[in-house]
């Protein structure tokens, strides 16, 4: 497979590659059960392709009990049936690769199953070839937990095993026990398992919760948040979990040294990419750059820094490109507004409800000419092509463990993992010919169906094609720079140059009409019209209605 840009084409594949996260239990049901699969993954592949996609992120689809659909793994060699057949999946490779498209599949190397047969042998006693494959520890002198670690989803971090008469770590659900990191061994083991993949044709990994992998062996406990303390970005306030600065577990510079070995594995092929998920940190644009540093540790990282900031702010957004271009020396980071794990794009802007129609449809097309024309790779979750909401759903429809166990407080994760409208035919619009699905399709999602939007040239997703087609052509995007404007607030603007091309992105992060006369008279043109509203006149003067961009190029 060949790069976007021929004049860039010594440069890595990922540097500036646009990634589509595909949830597989929402994405297309082929066998008709309500849940998504495979199959179903590979006949639409041919819409992701023509998207304008480099990539597929496909999560977990290996043997799981599912208590966290997926990311609890019992079989990492093995695809869960309710997903298909590995040759469901080596024909979803060949698929995706006569298209063009690169997979990434995510590996969940922080945590097995506890019905893992690692955890089966670790389990049963203090001396078995496994029992330091997890992290266990002795009970408090009160035969409590060893110290006050919570869990995300809630509750101490520590589970008891009667057979060892000890705890185990699980920084997620119970039915998760963490891995020991600090054994060579279990290193030794993900790594056989990334080779096995990477066999069968696979680009490289998204590793989910990177930053957890090592723990403070001391296990002291955590400290109690600060008053006024910020919370990380992305976290709810009213998540107990960031009552406390968990140090313990998120973020140890420990973990650094361990990923050398990874990024050999993956280095010994063609393709090999990682990219790492770095969440619920304290510093996650910080802890991000450290995971990136170099050549001997991960590829790529993403984060929630786009995520925390509703609404971004035109100065929240410079102090983040700032520091980006601080910490990152190649731009090795990927955006993203959201994935199976936050609310929706939609879901956090609560002002656009305010806003008239042709001011969301300005503020949709805002966001993706940001998204597209930040330096690095960009992520985009299923859905958002299509500016769906965050689902409203009732108690009783939920099925996330997280959103369960915290329901009412923290708006859980199902109102952003519903099925995707294919048509706008109710109940099950084309996502299934079954009507009883694993999540409700809300009838608000059936205006954003595919259908309707392929035949309609100003919509969503017709300008998500556009963009990214309209990317891949720039070469001043296959540089690592973007060099900030001291534009007037409420503007937002930066410069891209590389091989010759110069583009000056403006965005206006606000409500009113803004105008900004740059001092550079006639040395710009407006380059890209299409979707977008910004206008320029004969004194270099750029008008930008209402959440309007432009962009321009020196003439």
């Amino acid at each position: 497979m060949s790069d976007a840009r021929p004049d860039i084409a010594a440069r890595p594949w990922w540097r500036d590659a646009v990634i589509y996260q595909i949830y597989p239990r929402s994405f297309y049901d082929a066998n008709g059960d309500g849940i998504g699969d495979l199959p179903g993954i590979r006949r639409k592949l041919s819409y992701v392709a023509e998207l304008g996609a480099d990539a597929i992120w496909i999560c977990p689809f290996v043997r799981s009990p599912m208590h966290d659909f997926g990311y609890d793994v019992s079989d990492y060699r093995a695809v869960e049936p309710m997903f298909g057949t590995m040759e469901d999946f080596d024909a979803l490779v060949r698929e995706a690769h006569a298209l063009g498209l690169r997979i990434i599949v995510d590996q969940v190397w922080n945590h097995t199953s506890t019905e893992h047969p690692w955890f089966a042998e670790s389990r049963r006693s203090r001396t078995n070839a496994k029992a330091d494959w997890y992290v266990w520890a002795d009970p408090a002198p009160d035969g409590g937990p060893p110290n006050n670690w919570r869990a995300t989803f809630g509750g101490s971090a520590w589970g008891w095993e009667p057979q060892r008469r000890q705890f185990y770590l699980h920084n997620f659900l119970a039915e998760q026990a963490d891995l020991n990191w600090y054994n060579p061994e279990v290193r030794a083991a993900l790594r056989d398992v990334g080779r096995f993949w990477l066999e069968r044709g696979v680009a490289g990994f998204r590793f989910d919760v990177a930053n957890f992998y090592t723990h403070d062996r001391s296990l002291r406990d955590n400290p109690r948040r600060a008053p006024g303390m910020p919370r990380p970005d992305g976290a709810s306030p009213a998540d107990p979990y960031f009552d406390h600065v968990n140090l313990g577990t998120v973020g140890r510079h420990e973990t650094l040294p361990m990923l050398a070995e990874l990024r050999a594995m993956l280095d010994a092929y063609p393709d090999g990419f990682s990219l790492g998920e770095i969440s619920s940190d304290e510093d996650s644009l910080g802890t991000a750059a450290d995971f990136v540093r170099g050549h001997e540790r991960l590829h790529m990282a993403y984060n929630a820094s786009l995520i925390n900031h509703e609404p971004f702010t035109r100065d929240a957004l410079r102090a983040l490109l700032q520091r980006v271009e601080t910490l990152f020396d190649d731009s090795r980071i990927c955006w993203t507004y959201g994935t199976h794990d936050f609310p929706r794009l939609k879901g956090r802007w609560d002002r656009h409800r305010q806003l008239t129609q042709e001011q969301n449809r300005t503020l949709d097309r805002m966001l993706i000419a940001l998204l597209v024309c930040l330096p690095g790779a960009c992520c985009i979750y299923q859905g958002d092509e299509l500016g769906l909401t965050q689902a409203q759903l009732d108690f009783a429809q939920l099925r996330d463990p997280y959103g369960i166990a915290n329901y009412p407080e923290i708006l859980g994760r199902d109102g952003c993992r519903t099925p995707m409208p294919w048509t706008d035919a109710a109940p099950s619009a084309g996502f299934s010919e079954g009507n009883t699905l694993w999540l409700p399709i809300p009838a608000e999602h059936l205006p954003f169906a595919v259908s309707r939007q392929q035949r309609d040239p100003d919509s969503l997703l017709n300008a998500y094609r556009h963009f990214l087609k309209w990317r891949k052509q720039q070469s001043a995007f296959g540089g690592d720079v973007a060099r900030l404007l001291d534009s007037p607030t409420p503007l937002f603007a930066f410069e891209r140059e590389n091989d010759g091309q110069c583009l000056r992105c403006i965005f206006n992060i606000s409500e009113r009409a803004t105008e900004w006369r740059m001092p550079e008279r006639r040395l710009w043109r407006i380059h890209h019209q299409t979707f977008l509203s910004g206008t320029l006149d004969d004194h270099a003067a750029i008008r930008l209605p209402a959440f309007g961009a432009a962009i321009l190029s020196r003439t």
